[in-house]
């Protein structure tokens, strides 16, 4: 019975010695159709500089929530920056009027969760 009780507690032990803990530099990320490349930045000419600012309530996080409405909105042709405060539930777009407008924003933020999880509100320009 001690014997028994001596190969499982080195059994366990090994396992979690020798765990499958990788670090970043180890992780290996898959190339997939939805690997992109950077988006290229492109200059916007000042005269069609516009900033929208809006609510957004319905973001449980920052890192999943606020992140991920982030990346969607920077990821869009005519944004030159894109910002999302999680704790005032507030974004700051920055975007070239003659490509983007507030409504396609207000559609991308939606269309990021399930088209009921995100709302926009309180649009400034």
């Amino acid at each position: 019975m001690k014997f028994t009780k001596i190969i499982a507690a080195a059994a366990i032990a090994g396992l979690v010695l020798v765990g499958c803990k990788k670090t970043e530099s180890e992780k290996i990320i898959p190339a997939t159709a939805e690997t992109k490349a950077p988006k290229k930045q492109v200059a916007i000419a000042p005269e069609n500089v516009q900033t929208a600012s809006f609510t957004i309530d319905g973001m449980t996080c920052a890192m999943g929530c606020a992140k991920t409405i982030e990346n969607e909105l920077s990821a869009l042709d005519g944004i030159e920056k894109a910002t999302v405060d999680f704790d005032k539930k507030t974004a700051t777009v920055v975007f070239d009027k003659t490509i983007q407008n507030q409504e396609n924003l207000t559609k991308t933020v939606q269309a990021t969760g399930d088209g009921k999880t995100y709302k926009v509100s309180n649009i400034k320009s």
